[in-house]
């Protein structure tokens, strides 16, 4: 694909206009930017491409005011497809985070809503996931820093005993996501699944842990 082809990022007044309409429309396990980020960045990485009937659903829950919001919101989506796509394509990938309120007055970066999306498109194809994890450590430990934040930000239960993050802990994890994402995207393209795994996500949608989110969009 030449440069000319490449597809433009969304600007920042884009991304502003997406996580108002997804705000617009809240709901206790609705996803909002940092979310949906984190949503089709596992799908892009994973074990088999997901078409937009498969992630829509986990996107959108309500019908659009018109043809004109709906043609709007479902360009910039897909938008945000082609430029996660592209980022990962060409190693420049950067996770869309939120923000959320310190003790003590202060901001910090969270990881808990792009770790929620990222752990549901793991969800779309759960068994492939499941099968390739219980098989081979690779895969785990490329996607230790994720694991962590995802542990952290209580987006699921571990049955193992773990401690918490220190803040540079938790800090360093942040700055590790685009490293784990490439790991994952370049062992998924190395070591592709089989055809019986690429099966396995048609036999039923694996139950979801209930998860917790907050914050705002920050890229």
């Amino acid at each position: 694909m030449s440069e000319a082809d490449w597809p433009a990022s969304l600007a920042d007044n884009e991304l502003e206009e997406l996580d108002q309409y997804l705000r617009a429309h809240p709901g206790e396990d609705h996803l909002l930017l940092d979310g949906v980020h984190g949503l089709l960045t596992s799908l892009a990485i994973g074990p088999s491409p997901a078409t937009p009937d498969e992630w829509l659903p986990e996107v959108l829950h309500e019908p659009f005011a018109d043809a004109e919001e709906g043609e709007r919101i479902l360009t910039l989506l897909a938008r945000l497809n082609d430029s996660v796509l592209l980022e990962i394509e060409t190693g420049s990938y950067e996770p869309i985070l939120g923000e959320v309120d310190t003790d003590d007055g202060r901001t910090a970066f969270t990881s808990r809503g792009w770790c929620e999306g990222f752990s549901r498109g793991i969800d779309l194809r759960a068994a492939a996931w499941e099968a390739r994890l219980g098989q081979d450590s690779d895969l785990m430990q490329h996607l230790g820093p994720i694991i962590a934040l995802s542990i952290e930000d209580e987006v699921f239960d571990s049955d193992a005993e773990f401690a918490a993050l220190t803040d540079d802990e938790y800090d360093e994890c942040l700055a590790r996501i685009p490293e784990s994402v490439d790991a994952v995207a370049t062992y998924w393209r190395e070591h592709p699944a089989s055809d019986e795994e690429h099966a396995l996500h048609n036999e039923g949608d694996p139950p979801r842990p209930p998860r917790r989110r907050g914050g705002r969009w920050v890229h």
